[in-house]
């Protein structure tokens, strides 16, 4: 979950492997179509061009990792978790890394699976605070916050601002001004301060929803959705944002 430039630049680069590994120039030309169209919030039709590499090669299991993508970014929860699924099972070394399917989980409410796929994430990268976030908000819908709470996934030292704060709040050792605090402090760049703002109020509303505080989650939420950011988390913030709408 950390360093997702350079994971939208592997997603570019393992569509082209995956086919290549095939040695079908149809499958490359739409896993490349497809991926074009991602990038452009064509959801539709990147699931559109990754159905069909599906059709003509069952067993890429790329093209279902890559759907699964654009299936939750379309708001196809459902969807989303079956290809993630699929992919695993076609490349079960790729289990670990899945934290999207995590999201998956939980936005499908398939809360214990989510809990359990935080918790794999954590043995292939342990200094990343959302993970330990999505780990509590998993578990506080099944057992409640405290047990939440009481059972996070430790983290020592995830350098983006405001990382820590949000986990510190998550743990009860901060309030929500602290957290808007840290993302406002010292002399940010633009777009770092919008990237700052858009984390702090995507998992303070997540905090609060958690908590049962709906009026406060969602106001964060929609806050959290006007610092857009080129991200798969920015679609996260969005699709919450779509199921409050409605």
């Amino acid at each position: 979950m950390v360093s997702r430039r350079w994971l939208e630049v592997v997603v570019v680069w393992w569509s082209l492997l995956g086919a290549a590994a095939f040695g079908d120039e149809a499958l490359d030309d739409l896993l490349t179509k497809a991926t074009r169209a991602a990038q452009q919030a064509d959801h539709a039709g990147a699931i559109a061009h990754l159905t069909a590499a599906i059709k003509l090669q069952p067993t890429a299991a790329i093209a279902y990792y890559l759907r699964g993508r654009e299936h939750f970014r379309a708001g196809k929860v459902a969807e989303s978790v079956a290809d993630f699924d699929r992919y695993v099972q076609l490349d079960p070394k790729s289990e670990s890394q899945q934290w999207e399917r995590g999201i998956s989980y939980y936005y499908a409410g398939e809360f214990a699976k989510g809990a359990k796929q935080f918790e794999l994430y954590q043995t292939f990268h342990d200094q990343d605070v959302e993970n330990s976030t999505w780990r509590y908000l998993c578990v506080a819908r099944t057992d409640g916050v405290e047990k939440a709470q009481a059972n996070m996934l430790p983290i020592d030292n995830d350098p983006r601002i405001p990382m820590m704060q949000i986990f510190d709040l998550y743990r009860g050792k901060l309030q929500p001004a602290d957290v808007l605090k840290a993302a406002e402090a010292g002399s940010p760049t633009k777009e770092n301060l919008n990237t700052r703002l858009f984390y702090a109020h995507l998992y303070l509303g997540l905090w609060h929803e958690a908590a049962g505080r709906a009026d406060e989650a969602k106001k964060h939420i929609l806050e959290a959705e006007q610092h857009k950011i080129g991200h798969y988390m920015w679609d996260v913030a969005h699709v919450h944002a779509e199921r409050l709408r409605k």
